[in-house]
């Protein structure tokens, strides 16, 4: 990869690419510890997208930056994040201008869903602003690169539909950090360093889902991520995770980004899938072909360009432990031939999804549990509008759906907010809702090939649970052996989900546990309740929101 930049890492000089992220710079570099803990253990990249908070590195004094979510610049200073650092030591920051916004229509989320969300209520008259986290709009489907060409034709559609929002009238404002949603509805954010705040007439909430992960003993240690973390490195920034790498869990992602990784030079030393081959199941097969055509051809693709790269894909095949080698990692796999080990520099794992759905939580939008995917779904009516009048959700966010089906949620909840203000006509909506069913029915026929369902919580007492706070799942079975009526209690005796990523992984995963102890049915109270600020903030963002409401009020 050419380089016209550099950087230091720890006092060392690191070439990078403009455009990249400090995670992707850093990676390419060899560099895998980004951070250490309060008992010492190191850490680096995990999720990718801002949600674990693992990767956190001190920039040019300043520390709590993630890498992965942080362009490089040339000449700045990283260093790893010490457990506790001093606040005293960060570099001043001057403050941002502050922005009050109020439009009709409000986007949280520039992918497949919100994307098309707002060209449908722009064409209809509304005038619509799309909030995404990072600063090329696309999501995790489409996955923009920074910089430079387009990687494939799922790229070049995303570059399509991006452009295709901004032809519409809608704004799109890209690296905003959505902290607080009260009743309005009113929207509190953070951007380069100011305060955001949208109060729309209707919101949608598109923010997509996060990956469950595989939590084995070793699954905190460098080098280990989500298999949408790689995806990201390379689709986004040309870097490949490793030089060899595994990929491990269910699902069609997994088998896309193992193909891609190999076709950008890595080794792929084996994919292992938990479920059973397709070719167990002709019959499931055959009715995802006659559903959705064109998707399931693309599967077979992907599956004969892996053989055609000798890629060993391995069925009824998990996880059980990683251990720090010489040369990187080892990872214990067993299957239907025994245990195997394989020696890679990157594990990627994808264990399913979980919805972004606190925003809605905090809303008041109505859940409920579908053990099928183990998350919550949001209740919704034909229009994508919630149990909260005027809040409308689609994609992943309300649960697992996939990106087609998110694209046509999309539409029909643009048309219905931008009506909901007085622009078009939203009573229509046949030809949406046909294409949403057909989208939903592939969907369920595709995931009758794999195993969307969280798996038990089996592995060895001194597994990390939490890894914000590394709490054991030793700990965390001695603290729902005494009389646990609630997750909140577990969490009051352990610490579990107090730390930066505020429980996003550990929360999902101490329910299950707890209700199957308990022999309890799993709602929406039986989670973490949501609270402000939804992710880590500068107190100085919030007081400049707070600021700038007291000016307008």
């Amino acid at each position: 990869m050419p380089t016209d930049l550099t950087f230091t890492f720890e006092g060392r000089s690191v070439s990078a690419q403009s455009g990249q992220s400090i995670a992707a710079a850093l990676t390419a570099a060899g560099h895998r510890v980004f951070r250490e803990t309060v008992t010492g253990a190191q850490r680096g990249i995990f999720c990718g997208m801002g949600v674990c908070q693992d990767c956190l590195v001190t920039l040019n004094g300043s520390p709590n930056r993630r890498a992965c979510m942080t362009p490089v610049e040339a000449g700045a200073e990283v260093m790893r994040q010490v457990a506790l650092p001093k606040l005293t030591e960060a570099a001043a920051v001057p403050p941002a201008a502050s922005q009050l916004i109020t439009p009709d229509v409000l986007i949280i989320g520039g992918g497949a869903g919100g994307l098309n969300a707002a060209i449908a209520a722009a064409r209809a008259g509304a005038s619509v602003v799309v909030l995404d986290e990072r600063k090329v709009a696309g999501g995790q489907y489409y996955k923009q690169a920074a910089e430079g060409p387009a990687l494939d034709g799922q790229q070049v559609e995303g570059a399509a539909l991006v452009e295709a929002a901004r032809r519409s009238g809608a704004t799109i404002m890209g690296g905003v950090e959505v902290w607080g949603a009260f009743e309005g509805p009113l929207i509190l954010a953070e951007r380069a360093g100011g305060a955001l705040i949208a109060q729309p007439k209707t919101l949608i909430v598109a923010t997509g889902a996060y990956e469950r992960p595989r939590m084995v003993p070793g699954w905190t240690l460098p080098g280990v991520m989500t298999t949408g973390a790689a995806q990201t490195l390379w689709r986004s920034y040309r870097t490949l995770p490793g030089r060899r790498v595994a990929v491990c869990g269910s699902g069609p992602l997994n088998l896309q980004v193992a193909l891609e990784l190999a076709q950008g030079g890595a080794e792929v030393a084996l994919v292992a899938e938990a479920a059973a081959s397709p070719l167990s199941a002709p019959v499931s097969a055959l009715l995802l072909l006659l559903t959705g055509p064109a998707l399931a051809l693309k599967g077979v693709g992907l599956l004969r360009g892996l053989r055609t790269r000798r890629v060993p894909i391995r069925y009824r095949t998990e996880l059980r432990c990683i251990e720090p080698s010489a040369v990187g990692l080892r990872a214990v796999f067993d299957g239907p031939g025994g245990m195997r080990e394989v020696a890679v520099d990157a594990l990627c794992m994808n264990d399913g999804f979980e919805p972004q759905n606190e925003i809605l939580r905090l809303l008041g939008a109505a859940m409920r549990y579908d053990p099928g995917f183990g998350h919550l779904r949001c209740e919704r009516t034909e229009k994508m509008e919630t149990s909260v009048p005027g809040l409308y959700a689609v994609g992943d966010c309300a649960g697992l759906g996939g990106a087609p089906a998110a694209a046509a949620e999309g539409v029909i909840a643009g048309m219905a907010a931008a009506a909901a203000c007085g622009h078009g006509d939203a009573h229509d909506l046949f030809a949406g809702q046909r294409a949403l069913n057909r989208h939903r029915r592939f969907q369920r026929r595709l995931w009758a090939l794999h195993a969307p369902a969280p798996r038990p919580l089996d592995a060895a007492d001194d597994t990390i649970v939490c890894r914000c706070e590394e709490v054991t799942l030793g700990e965390l079975r001695e603290a729902m052996g005494h009389d646990t009526g609630h997750v909140g209690t577990v969490k009051r005796a352990t610490r579990l989900g107090m730390g930066r990523c505020q429980g996003r992984y550990c929360g999902p995963a101490a329910v299950r546990l707890l209700a199957e102890r308990q022999g309890a049915a799993i709602g929406d109270r039986s989670f973490f309740a949501p609270r402000v600020p939804i992710k880590p903030v500068a107190i100085s963002a919030i007081l400049a929101a707070q600021e700038t409401l007291d000016a307008n009020n």
